[in-house]
């Protein structure tokens, strides 16, 4: 499948090494060369994927989805390093060589748009827990974390931040198109789709649909215990200036959007999203 280069914008978000398009979505560099093993990337029953748009609450989700999937205790999740234990199936860290030998059950995270993901899965193998968020939230995150990145280097303002993710002009391309794309397929039966501002909503709610989920079977005290567990994890991580989930609060926009930022978003939200009822 072809790959073509992007010109790189005098803006200083790219990473040093250019984007590059595939198949009309720009993708960090470390995707180039691999798509097509990733396609046929070989899955088993078990697996277990959390696949996000960047900033989407994917470190909230791996830490929920480890303690339920594994009955870890949150001071032991505390303690590891738990990217380590869900590897991202494209960084160039550890590789799909080694992702490929894991032992069952292989945890694995990746960032891709549903149609790049491994053939397999749309085929019904594995368990793909998808997580959405706000994309006002989310596009203040990301851009706090591009700003925060040597390899990003990002010094404009956010306003101009803002207008790239509107134009669909940063990685891992459209938040529009990947969040659809999944949508689609909520009622895939190897698919379960979550609302980031839901686990703050209803956190009991959530950690039940990922144990029906998952087939883990629990009563009611064991069920409530898993809710405690995730509960006490989630505090633990926002006294942690290493983790990010307490930066990613409901209603993170409210503080840097201005009146006409919001409504040039919603306009654009509105128009690209007139065929969803997300």
């Amino acid at each position: 499948m072809a790959e073509s280069e992007v010109d790189t914008p005098s803006t200083p978000i790219e990473y040093e090494s250019k984007y590059f398009e595939y198949h009309g979505v720009r993708l960090p560099p470390f995707c180039r060369g691999k798509m097509d093993e990733i396609a046929n990337f070989s899955l088993r029953s078990s697996d277990i994927w959390i696949v996000t748009y960047p900033k989407s609450g994917t470190s909230l989700l791996q830490e929920v989805v480890y303690l339920v999937s594994q009955g870890a205790d949150p001071d032991e999740i505390g303690l590891m390093n738990i990217d380590e234990q869900l590897p991202v199936l494209e960084y160039p860290q550890p590789g799909l060589e080694i992702i490929q030998e894991l032992t069952s059950p292989r945890l694995i995270k990746s960032h891709l748009p549903y149609r790049f993901l491994p053939t397999a899965m749309h085929n019904g193998e594995g368990k793909v827990i998808y997580m959405a968020r706000n994309p006002k939230d989310l596009v203040v995150s990301y851009f706090q974390f591009h700003r925060s990145l040597r390899t990003m280097s990002y010094r404009g303002t956010f306003q101009e931040f803002c207008r790239r993710f509107m134009n669909e002009k940063l990685g891992y391309g459209s938040w529009f198109e990947h969040v659809q794309e999944f949508w689609e397929h909520r009622m895939d039966s190897n698919v379960l789709f979550l609302k980031y501002e839901d686990s703050f909503k209803d956190l009991g709610t959530l950690v039940e649909q990922l144990a029906r989920f998952l087939g883990i079977s629990c009563d009611k005290a064991q069920l409530e215990s898993m809710v405690e567990s995730c509960n006490q994890l989630i505090d633990q991580c926002c006294n942690s200036e290493a983790l990010s989930i307490c930066r990613g609060r409901v209603g993170l926009w409210k503080d840097i959007f201005t009146v006409s930022m919001n409504e040039k978003f919603d306009a654009v939200y509105r128009q690209k999203m007139a065929k969803s009822d997300l």
